[in-house]
């Protein structure tokens, strides 16, 4: 995420790093590095240009020349004005009304189908709300079939009319429907176009007329940069949207979307996509994202996912299991389902403060515990039961079964030891005041 801007803007910085005292000249050519960073993520031109005016003004408002540290202050200018720049605030769904009316709208290939499910399931789990999803796309082939597969995938109705073609009517039939069955969330999918034109701008206009919905969100591709800015400002023009949701961060972005949307168009970017599966969702927070893209990690956001698999049931019995030495091979792999459930890897390693930088050559599979699930499928029950129980002769059958090496098994006994003895450690409730510290950092 971001990375080729976090590199460009650490090269920036090196004009300042290490000089106890410096001149107007080093800020200008720092910022204008800066600027250039900005460009190449493909932010508007008039939005860079204005971005490093305003942090050249509070550089030498504060002193910048005189500091015996101008490098970490000239961050910390940025950091503070990429937070303005992407909203300054986070900013939440509006959940008032009976039920709540979710319009979702943007282009063909935005990831909207996608994103309605990933909503649905967030508000499902985190707002113990009761969601219908609405199929109103009834021009694209099978998108209404799509909206039901992720529906069935997460549990939640979907309404459709299967031969009306009248999405304005659907719509207005689904929020009766919802009201009707006790349900407090309508999310109503709309078609998207491959690019901008009249008649879908009509459409999406007539349906928002018609069930006034309390959010109207804007999906956008944040791969396809500043072209995404001046679409999101042409729905705004029309529909005049109460947010942005941002899919495909996880991908090759630059940036420029996510930089640029809240100053063209004035309207806060309320969550963004990172990864495929229906959990890869996330409130978006300025600020740290103005971390991430300076290379500072985001501990918070990782504590936050840490929070929602920690189950205390089952760390309760783990601590039992560990206190009679009895922890294997199967609460082992419970212990890699929590985490695989936190988000895609390279996503996570991101989040930690300096890992971003050191790994970005490093290329970190989404599959990075497969060939450990291997090996631990491999082994009898017994086995996984009875880790001291594996000898050679057992090591080699498991190496053979899951395609790996005597080496590999190995390295896996050694770590799965490391751990059972990390954790006996913390045995005694440590695992929960660590958890309770990790509250704290909230």
């Amino acid at each position: 995420m971001f990375n080729n801007l976090s590199e460009k803007l650490d090269k920036a910085f090196h004009v300042l790093k290490g000089h106890g005292k410096i001149t107007e000249v080093n800020v200008a050519e720092t910022l204008k590095e800066v600027r250039r960073a900005l460009l190449d993520a493909d932010v508007n031109f008039k939005t860079a240009k204005e971005f490093t005016k305003r942090v050249k003004e509070k550089a030498l408002g504060q002193n910048v020349l005189t500091t015996l540290n101008p490098g970490q202050l000239m961050v910390k200018i940025v950091k503070d004005e990429l937070t303005e720049l992407m909203g300054g605030e986070t900013v939440g769904l509006n959940l008032s009304g009976a039920p709540t009316v979710i319009l979702m709208s943007g282009l063909q290939g935005s990831g909207k189908t996608t994103f309605s499910g990933k909503l649905a399931n967030y508000l499902k789990n985190k707002k113990t709300k009761q969601v219908l999803l609405v199929g109103c796309d009834v021009y694209r082939p099978a998108a209404i079939n799509q909206l039901q597969v992720v529906g069935d995938q997460i549990g939640v109705e979907v309404y459709a009319e299967v031969g009306n073609t009248n999405p304005v009517e659907i719509a207005s039939n689904a929020v009766k429907h919802a009201k009707a069955n006790g349900k407090n969330v309508v999310i109503i999918d709309t078609a998207g176009r491959l690019a901008v034109d009249e008649e879908m701008m009509n459409e999406i206009s007539d349906i928002h007329k018609a069930i006034n919905p309390q959010e109207t969100l804007f999906v956008v591709d944040a791969m396809t940069g500043q072209d995404a800015v001046n679409t999101a400002k042409t729905f705004n023009d029309i529909l005049n949207f109460d947010g942005v949701i941002l899919t495909k961060l996880d991908g090759d972005t630059r940036g420029g979307a996510a930089l640029s949307i809240k100053s063209v168009v004035n309207k806060p970017i309320k969550f963004i996509g990172t990864g495929e599966k229906m959990e890869a969702i996330d409130v978006f927070h300025p600020d740290r994202m103005a971390d991430r893209i300076l290379g500072m990690g985001d501990v918070v956001s990782l504590v936050e996912r840490a929070q929602e698999q920690f189950d205390e049931e089952e760390a309760r019995k783990i601590q039992k299991k560990i206190a009679k030495n009895q922890f294997g091979f199967d609460d082992f792999l419970k212990q890699i389902q929590q985490i695989k459930k936190m988000g895609n890897m390279k996503d996570l390693v991101g989040m930690i403060p300096g890992a971003g930088k050191a790994m970005k050559d490093i290329d970190i599979d989404d599959d990075a515990f497969k060939g450990i699930e291997s090996i631990i499928y491999s082994m009898t029950p017994h086995e996984r039961s009875n880790p001291a129980s594996i000898n050679s002769s057992r090591k080699k059958r498991i190496a053979k079964g899951s395609g790996s090496t005597i080496q590999e098994v190995n390295q896996l006994m050694k770590q799965f030891n490391q751990m059972s003895k990390m954790m006996k450690m913390m045995q005694g409730g440590g695992g929960r005041r660590m958890m309770q510290m990790m509250k704290g950092m909230r």
